[in-house]
């Protein structure tokens, strides 16, 4: 047997992946983070399934009904939200698992920040504006963050930022990074994306903190913030540019080749 580590998606049924929902189409137990995990998603189980919801459950608990799977010869989906590798909890798992000798394998899936952008419009890296992308998140009840990924340091950067699990951190968020990228730095607020029920606050480093209190949210939710999300100026990519060549669009070459011919 194997145990799958599946990444749902941001919230849509749809944008699981092709690979992810025939795996949990085909094993015969479905574990599922179902805060996140929409139904839909797991109502793809075969026709007598073990489906539970892991919300509830501690880690113990999860491998023991993984390790009970494994006596019994059947696959495990182990369904997790967006990209199982973006603060997934996964790397716990497969080390219990290696102690256990039980395989296991992973299935990527469309993270947050990528699902929020796609929903905005918007690209995250601009020509000259911003080549960067940092995904990640401030101290609080959680873990404490690594010494050298502090919000000061990564803010140095003026990089776009993908802030996850902080919505309750804003004062601090907005204090750490002012100084960095300027208190009317665009910011937006995403609320469970491409769910239904998903909401976009167009804000700014100095007005965020007021937005969200009005509008209640407490919990799931994304920062992103720079310069891409504002009204920016920024030049072409030479990625399609007429006068820039590459190896798969050599115009010098082509150029010889249309001379020898004529």
């Amino acid at each position: 047997m194997t145990v799958y580590f599946i990444g749902a998606g941001p919230g849509a049924p749809d944008l699981i992946t092709v690979r992810g929902l025939r795996l949990i189409e085909r094993c015969p137990v479905c574990l599922y983070a179902g805060s996140l995990v929409p139904e839909e998603i797991v109502k793809a189980a075969p026709e007598g399934a073990i489906v539970k919801d892991t919300a509830p459950m501690h880690l113990d608990e999860i491998v023991a009904d993984i390790q009970a799977a494994h006596a019994r010869g059947e696959d495990v989906a182990r369904v997790h939200s967006g990209d199982p590798s973006i603060y997934g909890a996964i790397a716990e798992q497969m080390r219990r698992l290696d102690a256990l000798d039980i395989p296991y394998d992973v299935v990527p899936g469309v993270p947050a920040f990528a699902a929020t952008a796609a929903r905005l419009k918007t690209e995250l890296t601009l020509p000259e504006i911003a080549q960067t992308v940092i995904v990640t998140r401030t101290e609080m009840k959680a873990s404490s963050m690594p010494e050298f990924e502090t919000l000061d340091i990564l803010g140095k950067s003026r990089a776009t930022l993908a802030i996850h699990l902080s919505i309750r951190n804003l004062t601090h968020i907005r204090d750490t990074l002012t100084p960095y990228y300027g208190e009317d730095c665009p910011v937006i607020i995403a609320y469970r994306s491409t769910w239904p029920d998903e909401l976009f606050i167009r804000t700014t480093l100095k007005g965020m903190a007021e937005e969200v209190r009005k509008a209640k949210i407490t919990r799931t939710a994304l920062i992103m913030l720079g310069k891409v999300f504002g009204s920016v100026e920024f030049r072409d990519s030479d990625l399609y540019n007429a006068d820039f060549t590459h190896v798969l669009r050599n115009a010098g070459k082509k150029a010889k080749k249309a001379k020898a011919a004529g």
